[in-house]
């Protein structure tokens, strides 16, 4: 009888035993998959993470370039304007339309705009800030539209400034020319006929209808003196070819063909410089998704 139930607690106890040596190896080889599965996970996350950060890296060096480069256009931009503005101002005032101008103050104002966005660009592409990335990219938009807008504008002047020299110019200087409070008007011209080596607006006959010629200050001049080849006191009182400037077309084509010239330049600046921004604005937009968000 006791062997019996000895044999039976044994039995008992021996699969008990069997049972619990069952489940604890369950439950080691449970173990051991989830934590393989969470190396798994982990090398895999990391190997994401890696890609991420050294595709943030090389989009930072991307952008750093570009922002370099942007910066010393925006000098460019700035430079081809104020030289339009203060080397070429004079002939400016010949011109009835501001819109000259107008492209020229603009391509200064996005070249300024340019250098101080560079430098905030740099820094939002190091610090790694989402909301100067945001700042960056408004105002690249808006240096882009600047541009945009001065291209623009050449463009349509380079339209225009056939008609317009030709109905304007030749009453700029034929009222204007010697008179109290228009002096820019008369160093302009001295300026443009000395320059470009012209006499009068279509031709030297054309300052026969000058109010000043017709004048008594002019002192029996035919011309003023800045035609003449060499200029000397009174040297406009001969108009012979050998002694004035007598070329075909006279100053209006020397004229046109310069601001035409000149409007190409900022035409082409402008709109050049603005194409490069599509770049920085793409390299801005990619960076920022890739960084985290923010802490707030």
């Amino acid at each position: 009888m006791m062997t019996n139930v000895h044999s039976a607690v044994g039995e008992v106890f021996v699969r008990g035993r069997w049972a619990t040596f069952r489940t604890v190896s369950s439950h080691t080889s449970s173990l051991w998959s989830t934590r393989t599965e969470d190396r798994q996970n982990f090398s895999m996350g990391a190997s994401v993470e890696k890609k991420k950060t050294c595709g943030t890296i090389c989009l930072k060096y991307l952008l750093f370039t570009f922002n370099f480069l942007f910066w010393l256009a925006g000098g460019v931009v700035m430079a081809v304007g104020v030289w339009t503005l203060v080397e070429k101002s004079d002939y400016i005032s010949l011109l009835s339309s501001k819109t000259y101008a107008a492209s020229a103050y603009i391509l200064v104002l996005a070249g300024a705009i340019v250098m101080v966005t560079g430098v905030l660009g740099c820094c939002a592409t190091f610090k790694e800030r989402k909301r100067l990335l945001r700042v960056y990219f408004v105002l690249l938009l808006c240096i882009f539209l600047l541009e945009i807008l001065a291209g623009v504008l050449a463009y349509i002047y380079y339209q225009q400034l056939n008609e317009e020299l030709k109905l304007n110019l030749k009453e700029t200087m034929n009222q204007k020319y010697q008179q109290k409070s228009h002096e820019h008007i008369t160093r302009a011209v001295d300026k443009l006929q000395q320059e470009f080596k012209c006499c009068g607006s279509n031709s030297s006959s054309d300052w026969a209808a000058s109010v000043w010629i017709r004048s008594e200050a002019s002192k029996q001049r035919e011309v003023p003196d800045s035609c003449c080849k060499s200029i000397t006191e009174f040297c406009g009182r001969r108009s012979h070819p050998s002694n004035i400037y007598k070329v075909e077309g006279g100053c209006i084509t020397k004229l046109e063909n310069f601001i035409l010239d000149h409007l190409k330049i900022i035409g082409a600046v402008g709109v050049g410089i603005a194409c490069v921004q599509i770049i920085g604005m793409v390299f801005t937009c990619c960076l920022y998704r890739s960084l985290k968000a923010e802490p707030y």
